[in-house]
């Protein structure tokens, strides 16, 4: 029997170093657990400077340390989640909030969606523009009204309604993002013109091509073994006016379920809405007795895959285990537990 304990342990460890992934066994249950993503894409070494390098892993590292001290003090998953989230929501290195992309016509357009696994209850909220945090919006959209998703200038009527902090156009604009959408529109029409008529020269677009990725998320498991799931996007740059991505889609972006995982995704969202991403997962696990490790390598790693669609997800389960399956060349991620210290990553490594 103790042969068989040393090759479980060996074989737990061995999943943990090759993929990020953290399994639980039936007597090593965590107290709680928390994982997050801020965007999966064409992300590799020589796309960042040591400088950013360090800056984006310390905000994950912030995000992370936010939502343990409230799940290691016996605070709920949805406040977990809601906390952390906002911490990448306010950093202007990832394609949510503060460091949103702009559209075709030079805005910022703002989805997030949240959900408990408790109850199955969810919000979400869908091309809002000048709101700080729509995380904050979407939980609001799920626990002070009867509806589940609020969308463009009605979602912005109820953020004022329930005294939502919202933010002025300026706050959200980086010289990165609007690089990014004249790189976008040059490759898409030719040469961009600036105001006075000469070509227009971007900054460095340190992920060139990668337009349709972004997205920050958490999904976490609190003391009461209550399971959530949040997820943020600035969405697609040089996105036609109304597209909607994946991430204010319950069931393709995020979803919870405390029978089975809680699930963040990021990537082209055109495939995740198509394939049900979130509850596709959720789903091979309560019916098909996946476990979340087969479940998400299923989706990610081979359904996505073959459809075309690149990107990836986190995501707990009800039992502890997590897992962070990108089938791109990297994604800004990181996972901490009762059991494990905070640890976060972006390359394949």
């Amino acid at each position: 029997m103790w042969l068989k304990s040393i090759a479980k342990t060996a074989a737990i460890a061995a999943l943990t170093l090759a993929g990020g992934t953290s399994m639980a066994s039936d007597n090593e249950k965590p107290e709680y657990a928390l994982v997050i993503h801020g965007g999966a894409g064409t992300i590799t070494p020589d796309k960042l400077t040591p400088e950013l390098d360090k800056e984006i892993r310390g905000t994950l590292l912030k995000a992370l340390s936010t939502g343990q001290e409230i799940l290691a003090s016996g605070g709920t998953s949805l406040d977990a989640i809601t906390a952390t989230i906002q911490v990448m929501e306010n950093s202007p290195h990832f394609n949510a909030g503060k460091g949103a992309v702009f559209t075709a016509e030079g805005k910022n357009e703002l989805d997030s969606s949240i959900m408990d696994g408790a109850t199955l209850n969810a919000g979400a909220v869908s091309g809002v523009s000048n709101v700080k945090n729509p995380i904050t919006l979407a939980r609001a959209v799920m626990e002070k009204s009867v509806h589940v998703m609020l969308q463009g200038h009605g979602a912005e009527k109820f953020a004022d309604e329930q005294d939502i902090e919202r933010a002025d156009d300026d706050y959200f604009y980086t010289e990165y993002r609007w690089g990014q959408l004249q790189d976008a529109k040059a490759k898409q029409q030719g040469p961009v013109l600036d105001h006075d008529g000469k070509e227009h020269s971007s900054v460095e677009d340190k992920t060139a091509g990668d337009y349709k990725f972004g997205t920050v998320g958490a999904v976490a498991l609190d003391k009461h073994g209550n399971l959530a799931a949040g997820t943020s996007t600035g969405g697609m740059t040089n996105k036609s006016h109304g597209r909607v991505g994946d991430s204010p889609i319950i069931g393709a972006g995020t979803y919870a379920n405390n029978k089975s995982c809680a699930v963040s995704a990021t990537g082209h969202g055109e495939f995740f809405i198509r394939a049900t991403v979130a509850h596709s997962i959720c789903a091979l696990m309560e019916y098909g007795s996946l476990s979340l490790e087969e479940a998400s390598d299923r989706i990610v790693m081979k359904q996505l895959v073959e459809m075309g669609g690149d990107g990836g997800i986190i995501a707990v389960d009800k039992d502890g285990n997590m897992v962070m399956p990108f089938n791109t060349a990297g994604m800004f991620r990181g996972k901490v537990s009762s059991d494990i210290e905070a640890d976060v990553s972006i390359y394949k490594d």
